[in-house]
């Protein structure tokens, strides 16, 4: 059996997450890696046991020499889209990790590339995975909400900003909105069908990340994204979507996740409430409770779950490997999350001005 040739673009933290997926399946083979920092990428691929693995230290010559049929790219935000369209145009199909990129431009470069090359261009948002996020789409595509009019949506850790490439705007581009916020939009609007938005208005915030009191001095020092943002979006179809994320504030929790209908109310609760890194949306969710009325009286009716015990990683990685080998469409396309991505632009561009701006999306 031929296996999937698979390459490594970027050898950091959550490249492990991608190397141990692969390493599990018997139709792939991990034979490279790169990353820009001297001996990383060949550290990387020994601690893996990939002592054959080819290592690099510049992307393009991997993708020119190594006859690669796909690539993950765990690069830091800001080199998203030069990876992720030096690989297609190679030839490869591309596992990109989430954020899709920082700037709507760049979505739409990888875009155009994609359609360009005809490779599979899939985003890692492995909640999609969980059987509890499921649920949720489920409950809402049953029409037993009616028409949904009104979301809420955020979360957010009470402590947990990270260091490394997270916290330099030239490299992160973003923070928390980024980092975190992508998940919980990703799962209102995969829930609601992607719609597409209309305006933003927005502000962000950097309190914590600059204080040494909260951040370790050296950290403080080069924190220059957001801590904390929020964000009021108008969505087609007369949706309004109330959105808030942190990394570090004096809260547990910035609230559940509520999809208010004209028949009924969906309560998502947020996952491991209460512990410093608890909140977000980046794995699973808590209880799901249905806000109904039933025989005139008003009734709420919790939702049977999943025991969650899914590798939501490995999934992420399989469906991926699934779809090249296939020829199936990319699992997690650019057509939805290119919104999801316009919403963080806008934000951006809100915060930055002071109001409220308009969202135009090419299409291609």
């Amino acid at each position: 059996m031929k296996k999937l040739r698979i390459g490594i673009i970027g050898t950091g933290g959550i490249a492990n997450s991608h190397v141990g997926s692969y390493l599990r399946m018997d139709d792939v083979e991990v034979v490279a890696g790169a990353d820009i920092i001297p001996g990383k990428a060949r550290a990387f691929l020994d601690r893996h046991g990939l002592t054959d693995a080819k290592a690099f230290e510049d992307t393009q010559t991997m993708l020119d020499t190594m006859n690669l049929d796909a690539v993950s790219v765990c690069t830091y935000n800001t080199a998203h889209a030069v990876c992720a369209i030096a690989a297609m145009k190679a030839g490869c199909h591309v596992l990109l990790e989430k954020p899709m990129t920082v700037t709507l431009a760049d979505a739409l470069d990888i875009r155009r590339t994609e359609k360009e090359t005809g490779r599979i261009l899939t985003v890692g948002f492995q909640p999609r995975y969980d059987g509890r996020m499921q649920k949720i789409k489920e409950v809402i595509q049953s029409g037993r909400l009616g028409k949904i009019y009104y979301i809420q949506t955020g979360g957010g850790r009470r402590r947990g900003i990270p260091g490394g490439t997270f916290i330099e705007k030239d490299l992160a581009g973003v923070g928390a909105l980024a980092d975190i916020g992508c998940y919980s939009l990703d799962m209102v609007l995969n829930a609601i069908g992607y719609p597409k938005p209309l305006t933003v208005s927005a502000v962000s915030y950097d309190y914590f990340g600059k204080n040494p009191k909260y951040t370790p001095e050296k950290d403080a020092k080069r924190f220059s994204v957001d801590d904390f943002c929020g964000a009021f979006i108008r969505l087609e179809g007369g949706i309004t979507l109330d959105f808030r994320m942190s990394w570090a504030m004096h809260m547990d929790t910035t609230g559940n996740t509520i999809f208010l209908g004209t028949d009924a109310g969906l309560k998502v609760e947020p996952a491991n409430v209460g512990t410093a890194w608890g909140g977000a949306w980046d794995g699973s969710c808590g209880d799901i409770t249905l806000f109904h009325d039933d025989f005139g009286e008003m009734t709420c009716t919790p939702i049977p779950l999943h025991d969650n015990k899914e590798d939501r990683f490995f999934l992420k990685c399989r469906a991926f490997v699934d779809a090249v080998e296939q020829g199936l469409p990319a699992p997690i396309p650019t057509s939805q999350i290119i919104y999801n991505q316009a919403i963080i632009d806008g934000i951006i561009r809100s915060s930055a001005c002071g109001h409220e701006v308009n969202i135009e999306i090419e299409e291609i």
